[in-house]
This record gives C-alpha cells, sequence and structure tokens, in this order.
C-alpha cells in the first residue's frame, strides 16, 4: 500500500503572476539543498483519515496557518518514491516570514547516538508560478499546472 499524503497549495494574486507559498523541509537533509527541494505544506495521514482534514492539519502544524475559505480540490499525483499526494488550492495571504513549523527529533549525525530537535519546515516563501517550477518536487509541478488551469478558466 502506497503512503497518503495530503497538503494545500496557497496561492495569492498580486499584479504580475499569481504567487504560491511553498515550504523547505527542515533537518540536516535538505540544509543545502533548493531546486527541486520545496513544497506543498503536505503531510501523510492514514487510510482511514479524510485527505482533506489531514490537508488542513498539515498546513496548520507546517505553518502556523489556519485554512480559511474555500478549497479548490487539485487532485493527486504520484511521487516518484510512490506516495500518492492529494492537494487541494486556498487562496490567502500571510507573512512567509512569520510562519512556523512543529519539530521532529532524529539522531544527528546518524550513528552517534544524539538526539536532536529539528523544524520539519525550515522556511515557507512565496513565489510567482515560473519561479516556483523549480523550486518545487517535480512530483508536484502537476499541482502547479493545474492551479494555473483553474485560475485561466476563472
Amino acid at each position: 500500500m502506497a503512503k497518503l499524503s495530503a497538503g494545500i497549495l496557497m496561492f495569492r494574486r498580486t499584479a504580475g503572476e499569481p504567487e504560491v507559498l511553498l515550504v523547505h523541509p527542515g533537518g540536516p537533509f535538505w540544509r543545502s539543498k533548493d531546486l527541486g527541494a520545496w513544497s506543498i505544506p503536505k503531510g501523510e495521514h492514514e487510510e482511514s483519515e479524510e485527505p482533506r482534514a489531514a490537508a488542513m492539519r498539515e498546513l496548520e502544524e507546517e505553518t502556523g496557518l489556519r485554512p480559511v475559505g474555500d478549497l479548490i480540490p487539485l487532485g493527486q499525483v504520484r511521487q516518484s518514491g510512490g506516495k500518492l499526494v492529494t492537494a487541494w488550492a486556498l487562496e490567502g495571504d500571510c507573512d512567509a516570514s512569520a510562519c512556523r513549523s512543529n519539530s521532529f527529533s532524529m539522531e544527528w549525525p546518524k550513528g552517534s547516538g544524539k538526539m536532536h530537535e529539528f523544524q520539519e519546515v525550515d522556511r515557507a516563501e512565496w513565489f510567482s508560478l515560473a519561479v516556483a517550477r523549480d523550486k518545487i518536487l517535480k512530483g508536484q509541478v502537476a499541482f502547479l499546472e493545474r492551479l494555473t488551469g483553474k485560475l485561466l478558466s476563472q
């Protein structure tokens, strides 16, 4: 059974192209990675949990933002590792530098026996759709394309 994940792609309309809020994963593995490393705020959920509820919970856990407004379905994608991600878009705005994430513990360096706390998300930023296509994980580019299609049809 594939791992299940759900998330919310927040967007805002600007004078130019719309912008999307992406998050950069925390922890030592991602510290120096940029292009192709960013993600929509998302997280895993059990099959018994409603994906929409999981997406709302994960946005709040990874950014500190409480989702308010109508969620726009963006469907599902299967990432290269096999994880099935369901996403929604949400129009909104925030100060990305004020976003705060929950944390996790892990042994670092591996085999050292020393446990350290890391932020699940070390930063959030607004990106134009063009820049976001380079920043986001390849498996999630489809969400940007679907959002673009929905915004153009309005």
